[in-house]
């Protein structure tokens, strides 16, 4: 069986997509399946290539069980289009980004990740970059729902 290959964007790659990885990546080690999935995150924007997550974000994650501390920032790459099975944006704008310069052949693969968690009504997650530790929490929460829905849709549970 062919490995699932996830990869979720937001703009650096050190708050939202980084929690979204690894908060996904708790879930399928807790689900026995994670030689089923390939895992990764990226940003948009190189502002932070090269760096862990922001404090905050693996403070949060931390408190929940969850180590972020082995994931480093990186650009989002041309190549990704084709080696990604889904990719998942945290907000319109980066989903926007993606879109725009997608070839047409993988625009099927570009999705809003709160797609996935249709019991939420925010359909962007938002970044916490410049708020409080609510930010931050609420960012987890988020991603929680939309790793839950992600995981069952492609596991057909």
């Amino acid at each position: 069986m062919s490995q699932i290959k996830v990869l979720f964007v937001c703009m650096g790659n050190i708050c939202r997509s980084p929690t979204a990885e690894g908060v996904f990546t708790n879930l399928v080690e807790k689900n026995g399946s994670r030689d089923r999935f390939l895992i990764d995150s990226a940003g948009t924007h190189a502002y932070h290539v090269g760096e862990q997550p922001d404090k905050r974000a693996q403070q949060t994650a931390k408190q929940r069980g969850i180590d972020l501390s082995f994931i480093r920032a990186r650009k989002f790459a041309h190549a990704d289009f084709e080696e990604f099975d889904y990719i998942l944006a945290m907000d319109q704008d980066n989903y926007q980004i993606l879109t725009d310069a997608c070839p047409s052949e993988h625009l099927a693969k570009v999705k809003m990740f709160l797609e996935y968690a249709p019991m939420r009504e925010e359909r962007d997650v938002p970044d916490p970059y410049y708020g409080g530790q609510n930010g931050f929490n609420h960012v987890f929460d988020l991603v929680e729902d939309a790793s839950l829905g992600f995981y069952n849709s492609v596991t057909n549970k």
